[in-house]
């Protein structure tokens, strides 16, 4: 099947065809080009969402902690890598498809122009060599009839008889030039024509089919080409698809990634005081002033009963508590404890419980005037002032936000101390090979880097005792707690050097109105008191050289007996087994308390 014998009379047909097949050519790139234009404001639109909800990271409390949220920012990354992929899609189709196409459609005009006016030039030159032939043809025509005229008019004078002889010989020359001249004219009308066949055979049968396979080849590479582009439109998106698989592999897995029961940990971790919940409230009978009206001696009896009760309370707790440095505070009141409660019997044998009356006068004045003894947390709310200490947060937020600085500063520290290393090495390099610098100017900076670890050691060092502080605390505070059914009316808010908790930093827990007396008269019997009992041992981890008052010196690894907690002022009362007793750092010692030990000091 060829163009040039099939459709040798064509010519027009060809010319609207290839035209044809380039217009559709440039139409497929246009298309092209509207899909890379797509793909891009799609990679573009993918990327400005994965931006709007990235997490700034201006600091590091906002960093994602839960597995939901790090699982959806692992998929906005999978996300903006597979944005990434559109991008390329789009690249591979501008440069392997659309740019391709656009330079192959200007070669394809060129190349079929240049085909039309080869036929059209063989078509002119064909219309030329029939003009000629027609032109002898009709030129052989004229002569003949002139010769034609010329012979009848010869007849005619030959057959007249008044016609002279010369009349007859001048027709008769005439008859004979045009004879001549109508057989020359034959003659080139058949070599015109012989000619122009010869032409005609050579343009329908060389010239034509020749420029026409020509156009057939164009347009069949131009099939060919579209074939190609097509192929290359599918691969460009078909490359990318295992990226693509693995992106939304990697949003699979993010998925799978989140686990509730972490999540549940984190908000515990995060929210978590550390504090313990408040006790029960004891039941308070007002009731009592009923059985003062049945019998006055109760009462009376009640006051002696109450004096002696609070007295031996009084030396109880004067003999679990120990002052630093022996300075011994004002007494205060006990609070309100099931202690101030007793039997009475009366006369007739029969017992009920009172009250004394201080206690009850107590008990009415804290329902008209005391405060709420519900915990409250107001003052653990963010946005108070923040201590070096961390002292304003809860115990277990404390913990964790003073292991945070630990971590970090040791990270700096080891910083510093790998930039002395080098230095170091550094200056013995020079000191053995003067000429490639001076050891002397590499002293500021080992001296600089020198103070920066100091620094960083004693920072360490201080964090490092208020975290063991706050270990000490929280990992105790089951020991040290009171029993719940006492110390319920206690409010839990911060710790005052009695041990307990109040709201008002300036306030502590009243107890009802005692006389004083009892503290003076047992305070011999405190001062001479035999020694402590010890609550558990405890192991040095540094030295301490003991040089102030009431201070006890100690050698790294030396145990020691525990007679008196720390009771939050960063001290620890110790006893060796020669009976020197005095206090320690807190921070400088693994204490080990024993469980359920008589006459520890503890406090909540």
């Amino acid at each position: 099947m060829s163009w040039g014998t099939e459709l040798w009379d064509q010519f027009d047909s060809l010319d609207k065809h290839t035209q044809w097949g380039i217009d559709f050519l440039e139409r497929y790139a246009k298309f092209v080009k509207e899909r890379i234009e797509i793909e891009q404001n799609y990679a573009k639109q993918l990327r400005n969402l994965v931006k709007k909800y990235c997490p700034k990271r201006s600091s590091k409390d906002e960093e994602p902690r839960f597995t939901s949220c790090i699982a959806f920012f692992n998929i906005l990354n999978e996300l903006n890598d597979y944005a990434g992929q559109r991008e390329v899609v789009a690249e591979e189709m501008a440069h392997r498809v659309y740019g391709e196409l656009m330079r192959y459609a200007h070669d394809l005009k060129t190349e079929r122009k240049m085909h039309l006016q080869e036929g059209r030039k063989a078509q002119q030159y064909l219309d030329m060599c029939w003009k000629q032939m027609d032109n002898s043809k009709k030129k052989f025509e004229r002569e003949c009839r002139e010769a034609e005229k010329a012979q009848q008019s010869y007849e005619r004078l030959d057959n007249d008889t008044n016609a002279t002889k010369a009349d007859v010989e001048k027709a008769k020359q005439q008859l004979n030039l045009r004879t001549h001249m109508a057989d020359e004219n034959k003659n080139e009308y058949a070599a015109q024509l012989q000619n122009f066949n010869g032409e005609q055979h050579k343009h329908f049968y060389v010239v034509i089919p020749q420029i026409y396979k020509q156009l057939q080849e164009m347009d069949e590479r131009r099939t060919i080409k579209l074939s190609e582009c097509y192929r290359g439109f599918a691969d460009s998106e078909r490359k990318v698809i295992p990226i693509i698989s693995k992106c939304l592999e990697g949003m699979i897995l993010a998925a799978k990634s989140v686990d509730e029961r972490r999540d549940s940990q984190m908000v515990v971790d995060s929210f978590k005081s550390g504090f313990e919940p408040p006790g029960d409230f004891p039941f308070e009978d007002y009731s009592q002033h009923i059985y003062r009206t049945i019998s006055d001696g109760t009462i009376s009896a009640s006051k002696q009963e109450s004096g002696k009760v609070d007295a031996k309370t009084t030396v109880g707790k004067a003999k679990g508590k120990l002052w630093l440095f022996g300075k011994k505070p004002k007494p205060q009141s006990p609070p309100l404890t099931p202690t101030s409660l007793f039997t009475s019997s009366t006369p007739n044998g029969s017992q009920f419980l009172t009250f004394s009356i201080e206690p009850v006068h107590y008990c009415m004045n804290e329902i008209k005037t005391g405060k709420p003894r519900i915990p409250s947390f107001r003052s653990l709310k963010r946005g108070g002032p923040a201590l070096e200490d961390f002292s304003h947060l809860p115990p277990e937020q404390r913990r964790k936000k003073l292991q945070q600085r630990i971590d970090e500063l040791n990270r700096e520290l080891q910083k510093e101390s790998d930039q002395k290393e080098a230095l170091n090495k550094m200056k013995d390099v020079y000191e053995k090979n003067p000429q490639m610098g001076d050891p002397g100017s590499l002293q500021p900076k080992l001296a600089e880097t020198m103070n920066n670890i100091d620094r960083l050691r004693m920072e360490i060092h201080k964090n490092e005792a208020w975290l063991s502080e706050v270990e000490g605390k929280t990992g105790g505070r089951g020991d040290r707690r009171h029993s719940s059914d006492i110390n319920h009316l206690v409010t839990q808010g911060r710790e005052s050097p009695e041990g307990s908790y109040t709201d008002d930093a300036n306030q502590e827990v009243r107890g009802p109105p005692q006389q004083h007396g009892h503290h003076s008269e047992f305070d011999d019997e405190f001062e001479d008191d035999d020694p402590l009992p010890a609550i558990g041992h405890c192991k040095a981890i540094y030295p301490f050289d003991g040089h102030n008052e009431g201070t006890l010196a100690m050698k790294e690894g030396e145990v020691l007996y525990i007679i008196e907690e720390d009771k939050g002022d960063g001290w620890t009362r110790a006893r060796r087994q020669n009976g020197e007793e005095g206090y320690v750092p807190t921070s400088y010692i693994d204490v080990t308390l024993e469980k359920n030990s008589k006459g520890a000091v503890t406090y909540i």
